[in-house]
């Protein structure tokens, strides 16, 4: 029965959540503005298994958020995440980062749910899901404008959610919008989406796995 770590740093909440046969057990997160993933990701870790009285050889897998998101937060997370691996001899789940974000709202058949993570200016990171948390759209950098997902819009209730929601609700008027603000993701709505990969061995190959940038680098 798999114990799985799960980290969550793709945007400025550094998040960790111990998981059990998808059962989230303990949560850790520091979910502020500022970026803390070096000074506490390791702490959060050790204080997170020292509460249930394991080590780190009592895990079968470490999960990390894969992105989109953070340059900086997603490459701490994942040789973070790397390194315990190589270290335990277990294996890597990922999991998208906006596909567990969507987890976060209670949705209904016929809704959509679209997750929206800051870039830089109008632009945000983005995928679209359905009721059942299906995707209708990949995952893609959308420069926003007030007729952006008009074709989900005009079929049904939508609701977006994330960091990127304040930048869009100033610019859409459409009724059948909802916005939850200040949302950003976190480990807890890995660990129901970790099981269902632990189970069927969906792993990565930790030598050779890289956080899913979407975009080229560019320093400010």
């Amino acid at each position: 029965m798999g114990v799985i770590l799960c980290i969550e740093t793709a945007t400025t909440n550094c998040s960790v959540a111990l998981g059990k046969e998808g059962k989230l057990l303990a949560l850790k997160e520091d979910y502020s503005n500022d970026y803390s993933h070096a000074e506490r990701l390791h702490l959060f870790i050790d204080a997170i298994l020292k509460e249930h009285e394991l080590v780190p050889g009592d895990l079968d897998a470490i999960a990390v958020s894969k992105g989109p998101g953070s340059y900086t937060g997603l490459r701490i997370g994942v040789s973070a995440a790397k390194g315990l691996c190589f270290s335990l001899d277990i294996p890597l789940i990922s999991v998208p980062t906006l596909t567990s974000l969507a987890r976060q709202v209670e949705t209904a058949a016929g809704e959509f749910v679209i997750p929206l993570l800051d870039a830089r200016r109008m632009e945000v990171y983005t995928a679209g899901f359905n009721g059942k948390y299906e995707p209708v759209f990949p995952t893609r950098a959308e420069i926003l404008a007030p007729a952006s997902f008009k074709e989900y819009l005009d079929k049904a209730k939508v609701t977006f959610i994330g960091n990127g929601v304040e930048k869009f609700s100033a610019i859409c008027e459409h009724p059948n919008a909802t916005f939850i603000q200040e949302k950003l993701p976190s480990a807890a709505e890995m660990i129901s989406l970790v099981e269902d990969k632990f189970r069927s061995n969906n792993f990565e190959d930790v030598a050779y796995f890289e956080p899913y940038y979407l975009k080229d680098f560019m320093a400010g």
